[in-house]
């Protein structure tokens, strides 16, 4: 069952991969036919075709490397001029490729000039190029959405799920009771698992946090705990009042969402306060529409920060590589590593609907990657189209400011070179991470 759970966990993630991919693509797809470009072929994958059919002038198809996608628009770049498209290459390598790259891009163009994108105005180009990372950053937020407030988050309740029967020093290595040992408070006052605890000196209480904050600010006091327990027979939980005096001890520091607080040097912080002796149940509890949101955007922000330090991030993991050192849990990964960690996820001990929402939140980060790294103002990703344009626009913009002659588009095939280096880097960087997560992968579990 463990290793169905994790071909499993791995199928999602090729699958939200496939799906992710096909969405970018049609976030560009569907603003450049609305802008009348037109667009030869919609692919996901790359190499050699395994499926297509043409419907109208677009052909939709997959192809055999299922690790990216595109769609072939008409006049990406501005025709080749006058003699230069019966010249020879020549000068070298990177000349010849510039020279192919505008042999290619002339061949989409054919007879009919007007539907090209390079003739759109700019912020025409603009919405196509940034409709793709768009519609992964929509897919990330639609998914947390799903997995905060469809399924929920491990929140701890008011029901009780143990019972402490004595009080073990919290510096003891201890771990039974003994004759010696004094009862709890919660096992003196007859509070038993299953318990649900309503109010505490008539308030009302809601949640596990309101019930341990009143515990913890009355060490020595007797309270009035209204509880609810289950009938034994099946029936109505029946209504109960028991008396519980907290007792001082000391305990981890909490903060006002329940979470353990450490010092400095990363050890746990220890306070005086009430303690009673029992552990609340865990269930999913669904959170507001907008934790959706938030969650979006702080992940937003935590890739940017990976993306910022990624050089420092890629060295870190070169050098775990070789030396066989802990990977970075907070640095990059590849597919690869996503899978695998998809895979652990959906095999852990633990109820369904919490794997589910690890798997998918495994996707929604990954669309969140996607989103980031595709705004780098880099060709050939779609931030260095966004940045051709935008200087297309500049130079027309100071053309007319001075009252000059329009300028010709601008020609990004010149830029082609440094593309050659860009795709050499990713290249390099996905083969180093592939590497690392198959020889020494991250260890979350």
């Amino acid at each position: 069952m463990t290793v169905l759970a994790f071909i499993i966990g791995i199928l999602v993630i090729v699958v939200g991969l496939a799906v992710s991919i096909a969405l970018h693509e049609i976030g560009h797809l569907v603003p450049a036919k609305l802008f009348k470009v037109r667009v030869g072929q919609y692919m996901i994958g790359f190499g050699p075709t395994l499926w297509s059919k043409k419907f109208g002038e677009t052909e939709y198809g997959f192809k055999a490397i299922p690790l990216g996608g595109y769609i072939s628009m008409a006049g990406m770049y501005p025709p080749t001029a006058g003699d230069a498209k019966t010249g020879k290459a020549g000068g070298g390598f990177f000349r010849t490729m510039v020279q192919d790259a505008r042999d290619a891009n002339d061949e989409t163009i054919g007879a009919d000039e007007d539907r090209v994108f390079y003739k759109l105005p700019t912020y025409k180009r603009i919405i196509i190029m940034l409709g793709g990372p768009l519609m992964n950053l929509l897919f990330a937020g639609v998914l947390f959405t799903v997995i905060l407030s469809g399924i929920g988050i491990q929140q701890s309740s008011n029901t009780i799920a143990t019972i402490n029967e004595c009080v073990i020093p919290a510096s003891s290595t201890q771990t039974e009771c003994t004759p010696d040992d004094p009862a709890s408070p919660a096992a003196a006052a007859g509070l038993k698992p299953g318990d649900t605890i309503t109010a505490i000196d008539g308030k009302p209480v809601e949640n596990f946090v309101e019930v341990s904050t009143i515990i913890r600010d009355n060490p020595g006091t007797e309270l009035s705990f209204s509880i609810l327990r289950p009938s034994s027979s099946g029936g109505e939980a029946e209504p109960l009042t028991l008396t519980v005096t907290p007792m001082l001890a000391q305990r981890p520091a909490v903060d006002d969402k329940g979470n353990i607080v450490t010092n400095a040097d990363g050890t746990t912080q220890m306070v005086d306060v009430g303690f009673v002796g029992f552990g609340p149940t865990q269930v999913l509890t669904p959170q507001p529409l907008s934790a959706g949101i938030e969650q979006t955007a702080s992940n937003v922000g935590a890739v940017a920060g990976i993306m910022v330090e990624l050089p420092v991030k890629l060295y870190n993991t070169a050098v775990t590589l070789v030396t066989g050192g802990e990977r970075d849990p907070n640095g990059p990964i590849s597919v690869v590593g996503v899978g695998r960690i998809a895979g652990e996820v959906a095999a852990i001990d633990a109820p369904i609907a919490t794997r589910v929402a690890g798997v998918l939140s495994l996707v929604a980060s990954l669309n969140i990657a996607l989103f980031v790294f595709n705004l780098i103002p880099l060709l050939p990703l779609d931030g260095g189209h966004v940045v051709v344009a935008l200087w297309d626009a500049i130079k027309r913009g100071w053309a007319k400011l001075f009252r000059r002659p329009a300028p010709k588009p601008v020609d990004a095939t010149k830029l082609v070179p440094l593309t050659f280096v860009v795709v050499i880097a990713l290249v390099g960087m996905g083969a180093l991470l592939l590497i690392a997560d198959i020889v020494n992968p991250v260890q979350l579990f």
